[in-house]
């Protein structure tokens, strides 16, 4: 339970996100007198934030010796702002709020991902970090179902419009989970954890112990507070990396409006959020087949390249018809695309590994530029483009496959590396040491 306890967390924060997409089909923009792209705005100024964040709080993450209780006060706080959210009465109100609450939510993800790369080996990331993103995909497919309903029983109650009750509920719930998740959520290895016998205190830092990238650690010297942050900054394949990311999350930006792109089949505001469930619990189940056969595998690229080429077909699909049917269908195979996203941040994990301290700044520091896209990609759906949104499309599958060819030349680079050690190893007469996972 405390393991998966993140995924619930996350699960969580995607799903405030999600909360003006939603709010946005009952009046949120009428109500706070919003015009032209200032929607947009209000939906990008949350990953301003992020940008801020994500690499600092890592760092200190990594010298905590309780992370549960960081994580989730963080957690506490944006799920108060997100309370605040439903009692604004002016666009710049939201739109400051949406501001800091970016900022403390940013913590979490890159956090949580740290987190798993200290409990489990290179060959079980994958599946594990799966575990931990479908809590991202569960509120994709049941937020619709919460917001469906909510929108369609509260709305009047207490004097209180509709959007206004979803951002209430979702921010006590938040609260809740904060509360809980301050002793559910698991700390480090080497910390005494009261859910944890002693001798599975021992065999889990010995497990950890046993990884060929611990004998890189820099044991020779103390490492400074931010020695990782540098190495991760210095290293060019971070940035090349997390530029990749940056174009797969814009290919995948349609989940920021998943309920405008259901609502373009006509049916009414609560029959689309109750059809955009479906799609993703397909997208759910099958990121855990291909995360696991990945780890099985000790293949990343292909099965990231696999789920991208799923969702351009989706893309293609949604732009060649407006038949209602083959559109529903379209939605289907866009949502296989996140799965490439786990696989590719366990790729991360599995790469920039050489020590802790660099993990973590890897991880921080390639999440904040897949996370930048947001505040581009969210004007690649303006309403204008709509119904069709063909040009959003067109974007979209341009990004996906500038990201394929980017990731194809990581992998050459790290395949030559890979013959680059095994040759000088076997001209020195060398165990086998540490090979990077393609």
């Amino acid at each position: 339970m405390q393991r998966t306890w993140p995924s619930k967390s996350l699960g969580v924060e995607l799903l405030n996100r999600l909360l003006a997409s939603a709010a946005r089909l009952r009046g949120y923009e009428e109500d706070l007198g919003m015009t032209g792209n200032q929607f947009n705005t209000l939906i990008s100024i949350l990953y301003v934030g992020y940008l801020l964040t994500q690499a600092p709080s890592n760092m200190i993450l990594h010298h905590m010796k309780r992370p549960s209780l960081y994580l989730s006060s963080c957690m506490a706080i944006w799920g108060v702002l997100t309370v605040s959210t439903g009692a604004v009465q002016t666009y710049h109100a939201a739109l400051i709020l949406r501001f800091f609450i970016g900022f403390v939510e940013a913590a979490f993800f890159p956090g949580a991902v740290f987190l798993l790369s200290r409990w489990y080996k290179r060959n079980e990331l994958g599946l594990r970090t799966a575990l931990l993103t479908c809590g991202a995909s569960i509120s994709n497919a049941f937020g619709a179902l919460f917001a469906s309903g909510i929108l369609g029983s509260l709305d009047g109650t207490l004097g209180f419009t509709a959007w206004r009750w979803l951002f209430f509920v979702e921010g006590t719930l938040t609260i809740v989970i904060a509360v809980s998740a301050s002793w559910i959520l698991p700390d480090f290895p080497s910390t005494p954890n009261l859910w944890l016998l002693p001798d599975e205190q021992i065999l889990a830092k010995q497990r950890m112990d046993e990884e060929v990238a611990s004998e890189n650690e820099h044991k020779s010297k103390p490492e400074e507070y931010y020695s990782g942050l540098v190495e991760a900054l210095m290293d060019w394949r971070v940035w090349w990396v997390g530029a990749a990311l940056n174009l797969m999350s814009s290919s995948q930006s349609f989940g920021l409006f998943f309920p405008t792109l259901a609502a373009t089949m006509g049916y009414s505001a609560t029959t689309s959020l109750l059809l955009c469930a479906p799609p993703w619990i397909l997208g759910t189940a099958t990121s855990f087949v291909v995360a696991r056969h990945s780890d099985v595998t000790g293949d990343r690229f292909w099965h990231i390249v696999g789920p991208l080429l799923v969702a351009v077909a989706g893309f293609i699909l949604a732009i060649s018809t407006m038949n209602t049917t083959m559109r529903y269908i379209s939605l289907f195979l866009m949502t296989q695309s996140p799965v490439a996203y786990v696989v590719c941040l366990t790729w991360v994990m599995n790469t920039f590994s050489q020590s802790q301290s660099k993990r973590a700044a890897a991880i921080a520091l390639v999440n904040t530029l897949s996370t930048a896209s947001h505040m581009g990609s969210s004007y690649f759906w303006p309403s204008s483009w709509g119904p069709s949104y063909v040009n959003s499309y067109l974007i979209c599958i341009f990004t996906s496959v500038l990201c394929i060819a980017m990731l194809w030349v990581f992998r050459r680079h790290l395949s030559r590396c890979n013959e680059a050690a095994e040759a000088e190893e076997q001209s020195l007469g060398l165990p086998k040491g540490l090979r990077y996972i393609l």
